[in-house]
Formats: C-alpha cells, sequence, structure tokens
C-alpha cells in the first residue's frame, strides 16, 4: 500500500472538496435540481457550509454531494478521501476498527457505517456479462461461516449431517480481467445456473472443477473443461481454476483476519469490495491512487442510509 499522507486531500478540507468536486464535476459544477452546467456561483461566509453552490438559473443551492453516498455526512471530506485511499489500497481490507483509531472519530459505528457506504461506492452498477470473445473465464464456489460441507469427487460440496448453515458464494473470474462475486441461498442447479448465465458470455471459455451442477450449463458455452479436485488434479496445461481460487485465498484471509465477523445481510458489500480491488489492480495499469479515485467516482448516484426517511433503521 502506497499513500502519501502529505497531500494536502488529506489534511486540507478545501483541497478534498475541490479533489471530489474535479471528479465529479469535471466540466464544472452541475445543479443537483435543474442540471444546469457551470452556471452556479459558490458561497463564502463564515456561516456558509464547505462546498455550497448557489444555482443562476432555479436559485437553488447545491453541494456535490448531494445524490452520492456522502449525502448528508457529517464527516469532514478529508478523511473520506483518506478513508477510500486506505481501503481501496488495502488487499485485505481495513477494518472499521482500524478506521476508527487512524481517523481519529469519537464512536466506532461512525467507522462501520463509512466503510460501509465506501464498500457501496465500489459496486458496479454496470456489470455486464464477463468473458466474450473467446476469453477464459473460471468460475467457482465456495462457503463462508462454519466449516459444515465437503467435497466429494464427481459430484462437487454437499453439506455435512448435523453442521450449521454457511454463506455461499459463486465467484467468476476473467482472466486477465475482472472477478464478479454473488451470494446465493442455495447451492443448486438452478441457482448456480442462474448465477452463470447472467454473468457469463456465451462466447467463452468455461474452466470449472467437476461438480454437477457445471456439466449441463457448460454445453451453453464456447467450450466447458474441468479439473478433477476430488482426484487431487489441480491443473492440467491451461486448463485449471487458480486464478478463481488465488481470488478466494485473497477473500478469506481478508474476512477471517481482518474482518474476522460478516452477518449474512452485509456480505454483498464485502464482495463488492474485495472485486472491485481485483478488478482495478496492478496487473491491470491501476495503482492505489487511480484505484482510489475510482471508487471516489462510484460514490455518484448511490445512497445508503442507516435510517430510513420514516424513522426505521436499515440494514446498512
Amino acid at each position: 500500500m502506497s499513500i502519501d499522507l502529505t497531500n494536502p486531500i488529506y489534511n486540507d478540507e478545501d483541497a478534498a472538496w475541490a479533489h471530489f468536486e474535479a471528479i465529479r464535476w469535471p466540466h464544472g459544477p452541475v445543479c443537483a435540481h435543474c442540471g444546469s452546467i457551470g452556471n452556479a456561483a459558490k458561497l463564502a461566509g463564515k456561516s456558509t457550509r464547505k462546498g455550497v453552490y448557489k444555482c443562476r438559473d432555479c436559485r437553488k443551492p447545491f453541494t456535490a454531494t448531494l445524490g452520492t453516498v456522502y449525502e448528508r455526512s457529517h464527516i469532514p471530506m478529508h478523511k473520506w478521501m483518506l478513508a477510500t485511499h486506505l481501503m481501496a489500497a488495502s488487499k485485505k481490507g481495513m477494518s472499521a476498527h482500524q478506521l476508527f483509531r487512524m481517523l481519529g472519530f469519537g464512536s466506532y459505528r461512525t467507522a462501520w457505517f463509512m466503510a460501509h457506504r465506501i464498500r457501496e461506492a465500489m459496486t458496479d452498477t454496470t456489470p455486464g456479462p464477463l468473458g466474450g470473445d473467446g476469453k477464459t473465464v473460471e468460475v467457482d464456489e465456495t462457503f463462508l461461516g462454519q466449516q459444515g460441507y465437503k467435497f466429494v469427487s464427481g459430484k462437487g460440496w454437499e453439506q455435512k449431517r448435523g453442521t450449521g448453515d454457511m454463506m455461499k458464494i459463486v465467484t467468476l473470474v476473467e482472466r486477465g480481467g475482472r472477478a464478479r462475486s454473488v451470494k446465493i441461498d442455495r447451492l443448486k442447479v438452478a441457482d448456480v445456473r442462474r448465477v452463470v448465465f447472467a454473468n457469463l458470455h456465451r462466447e467463452s471459455h468455461l474452466m470449472t472443477d467437476e461438480a454437477n451442477h457445471y456439466k449441463r450449463l457448460g454445453k451453453q458455452y464456447l467450450s466447458h473443461q474441468t479439473v478433477d479436485h476430488g482426484a487431487k488434479e489441480f491443473g492440467r496445461g491451461d486448463v485449471s481454476t487458480n486464478t478463481v481460487e488465488g481470488f478466494y485465498s485473497i477473500f478469506k484471509r481478508g474476512m477471517k483476519g481482518v474482518y474476522q465477523h460478516c452477518g449474512e445481510q452485509h456480505l454483498h458489500r464485502y464482495l463488492a469490495e474485495f472485486d472491485f480491488r481485483y478488478s482495478n489492480r496492478i496487473a491491470l495499469k491501476v495503482d492505489d491512487t487511480e484505484r482510489a479515485r475510482r471508487a471516489v467516482a462510484g460514490a455518484v448516484g448511490k445512497r445508503l442510509m442507516y435510517v430510513q426517511p420514516g424513522g426505521g433503521r436499515q440494514a446498512a
């Protein structure tokens, strides 16, 4: 992880706002009310909040945070920029307790909710299918929680008797490209088929293990090759699932070593975080600074509220 803590965007509020506004408004301020571009005046004064503009067309005030995960936040912008860089640059994640200590928040819950908002910003909202044009995509599944599954050769993962249920995840990794992980409720043929068909282009080479749920759906793709993990086979020439297994290795080290506990209702956001870092990694010419910039840009058009407008709480 590389970070220049002397950069003003991490310790000066005016510089942080200017940085965020440049990302959100590359062509000048855009009124959040009427959509007018570049026709607003920045308000100044001791009682005026940071970053407030007044539109010359509709005469209404607005800031760059309207319509983003930062909306209505009381956290200083420079701390948002620093926290985003820390989470984007930490390969296995950054715990809320660590953010709480490093950023000097008054409560752990503030750091916890902040981290979830940043994960929301990292979520890909225009995914499109992976693969296509003869690309190779590896698909596999894993579990998070109590160890209650065993791998059976020729069949795949089966739940052990008397064990608690585990959170189930299907991940697609495009060799030399992006990763996409989906939480599913059941590990049945129909569930896996739905995830793969929705996220994988048919003109792709599919590589999986020998689990039953991949056998029929594999016929819908350009080719389908498997490795027999039950027989201790982990590679045969360029046939393997080592790329997706490597993704899971980083994911599980982060979830067990950094985050330690994850409620099922929050799993999809942690998956989005690890997918984002993998899909914007150094091997794809994306360094820590650019990755953080992309995460900040992803904050636009998203909201995550702990308290719903009606007063009830929402699982963040």
